[in-house]
């Protein structure tokens, strides 16, 4: 009897293991591009956000909702930021620097709520966020952070760098760090301007943390 038991709990859990699992509920948001309905995909939409709810990061949170309206660009876009997200040779707290600066200089509400917290759960001084959230320099960073800081203030407000900048940056992350640091940067730049554009909206009761242009 007992035997017989085991035979059926064996039997039952391999058939639970051979179940398929449900589908992923896709949740869209979006203002200008209004959210299109898991069940209004095309083929070629499914086949993109099936690719992005099984990868690294299964959200669809963000540009995903634009992304849609052109979905081979949004494969290829995925699979870009893929990298100076996940496998960045930067360390985080610094990449997501970057990435917070990046937000900042276009205002990107979401990106910036998203990347501030990320950066300080790498460690970075929430006292950095609160001044580039002001539009000022932050009046305390570690080297690696002023290193990162000044490269990243330079290129996007003077779209050039300087040698001694550029040399401070090379010597914490290497050059292949300084070109995944560059790729951060475009690659949130490109992602910051969608959803300004969507005006996408952020989080129930997340208020807006940057200074607003003049």
């Amino acid at each position: 009897m007992q035997r017989n038991t085991c035979c059926l709990a064996l039997i039952a859990l391999t058939a639970l293991a051979q179940t398929p699992a449900p589908p992923a509920q896709v949740v869209m948001r979006g203002d200008r591009f209004k959210p299109i309905a898991q069940a209004d995909f095309s083929p070629e939409q499914k086949a993109f956000i099936d690719g992005v709810v099984k990868g690294a990061n299964p959200t669809t949170a963000g540009p995903y909702n634009m992304l849609l309206r052109s979905p081979d660009l949004g494969r290829v876009a995925h699979e870009f930021g893929a990298y100076p997200r996940f496998r960045s040779t930067v360390p985080t707290k610094l990449n997501e620097l970057a990435i917070m600066m990046s937000a900042a200089f276009w205002r990107s509400e979401f990106v910036w709520f998203a990347h501030r917290r990320a950066a300080q759960g790498a460690g970075l001084n929430p006292a950095v966020g609160d001044a580039i959230a002001a539009g000022q320099r932050p009046a305390s960073l570690q080297p690696d952070e002023e290193a990162v800081y000044n490269f990243c203030d330079e290129l996007l407000n003077r779209r050039q760098v300087s040698d001694a900048t550029y040399s401070k940056l090379k010597d914490q992350l290497g050059e292949r760090g300084v070109v995944d640091l560059i790729a951060a940067m475009g690659y949130f730049q490109y992602v910051s301007m969608m959803l300004d554009v969507d005006r996408y909206p952020l989080p129930n009761n997340v208020k807006p943390e940057l200074k607003p242009l003049p």
